[in-house]
């Protein structure tokens, strides 16, 4: 009894863990909108300092969940929650990168800010809110341990893909009657991909919160475990 106590609280500790790096994640999406619409050099300062953190939460999770495993050789749900907490923590690890890589962007400042009517056409903004609404709700799924929002999130990301592809055409056209912007068009092209890749990520997180609740592999079927392909 007092083992399974223990085992209860250990699993309680790493889930709390996760969800700390959760919400600093998030954060960090949410400061990286702001900065990047507001050129906020300051601010984008801020989320570098940041990011060490979450490369920290990282390495402990890992540890820790290595440890439960040696010292209690979980089965069956708990031992798929472990090895799901592993994945995500990675992933949100990477999605933390490319907020990290957004605050780059804007303290490089070696590109004007984007006019407004491009940015409209872009849909950067909206770009932001979706990609923070869908890690929010990846998170509820898993605290929440319901699957059936799955494809609401991954609708979510079809929407941030379709933004992406729109912003190709955009800026194609665009850099075709400014050509002294290919530079920075460039770079505004590869921050707008860091974006699209947050969206695949949260998809990725979602299968693994499938795999643990139901038992259920999706990783081949379909966009949601392309993400491996992405990375290399």
């Amino acid at each position: 009894m007092n083992m399974m106590k223990h085992t209860e609280r250990e699993m309680l500790a790493l889930r709390e863990e996760v969800n700390q790096m959760w919400k600093l994640v998030i954060s960090q999406l949410e400061k990286a909108k702001q900065s990047f619409l507001n050129g906020d050099v300051e601010l984008a300062r801020e989320i570098v300092s940041r990011e060490k953190r979450v490369n920290a939460f990282e390495l402990k999770i890992d540890s820790d969940c290595e440890n439960y495993i040696a010292l209690y050789s979980p089965v069956a749900v708990d031992l798929r929650l472990i090895l799901s907490l592993i994945k995500i923590s990675s992933t949100l690890e990477r999605i933390g990168d490319f907020c990290d890589g957004i605050a780059r962007y804007v303290i490089d400042d070696d590109c004007n800010k984007p006019g407004s009517q491009l940015l409209e056409e872009l849909q950067l903004e909206r770009v932001f809110d979706v990609l923070i609404g869908m890690l929010s709700d990846v998170f509820v799924a898993l605290e929440s341990e319901n699957t059936k929002i799955a494809g609401k999130i991954l609708a979510k990301d079809e929407e941030v893909d379709n933004i992406y592809r729109n912003a190709i055409d955009v800026l194609t056209v665009y850099l075709e009657n400014n050509p002294t912007f290919i530079y920075c068009g460039l770079k505004l092209l590869l921050l707008i991909r860091k974006l699209e890749r947050i969206g695949d990520h949260c998809s990725n997180i979602v299968e693994e919160i499938v795999f643990y609740v139901d038992a259920k592999v999706l990783k081949h079927s379909g966009k949601i475990g392309k993400i491996e392909k992405k990375d290399e």
